[in-house]
């Protein structure tokens, strides 16, 4: 028998309430874990870590991860508000994978100190980014060039957590 499809995607006020529900999780995490004055001890054993000459400064972190979670929240907006075809669940489902798996990184690095597990959580950040942005492209063309940001940053935040970790050991 043939799979039916729902010919409209969730409402504004649901789309709206799922992102704001995932991203503020997420968000709470990271700021749960953020190497600020808010958390003395994370803020010390992060500035004592050996990092590459190449690690930006913390405003750039502060400036940066705003813009990539706005560009996800639109984005998966943007999905949500979708016919629901399997390939809109498919793209929504990378998307809240990501959002996920931001707050589950820090977790990991900054609450952890797990410094290998984290490189290797990246890596695997960058590849479903990238399965999230190429399924979402399929689905809604703006959305996945909103999450395009996210897997670049990925890909930088990937190879300065393996040299952190290749510099540290794995608790740094």
């Amino acid at each position: 028998m043939a799979q039916t499809e729902n010919r409209s995607g969730l409402s504004r006020p649901a789309a709206g309430l799922i992102v704001a529900a995932v991203l503020g999780f997420s968000a709470v995490l990271g700021r749960r874990n953020a190497p600020d004055s808010t958390h003395p001890r994370t803020r010390r054993w992060y500035k004592r870590l050996d990092k590459p000459d190449y690690t930006p400064p913390d405003a750039v972190f502060g400036a940066v991860w705003p813009v990539l979670e706005t560009g996800l929240a639109v984005g998966g907006y943007r999905l949500l508000r979708q016919p629901a075809t399997t390939k809109r669940n498919v793209a929504a489902g990378l998307w809240l994978l990501n959002s996920a798996m931001v707050g589950g990184w820090t977790e990991l690095f900054f609450r952890r100190k797990a410094l290998g597990p984290s490189a290797l959580a990246a890596g695997a950040m960058v590849a479903t980014g990238a399965s999230y942005v190429a399924t979402a492209a399929r689905v809604d063309r703006p959305a996945a060039a909103l999450g395009a940001p996210f897997v670049a940053w990925l890909g930088f935040a990937t190879l300065l957590a393996v040299r952190i970790r290749q510099r540290n050991g794995e608790h740094g």
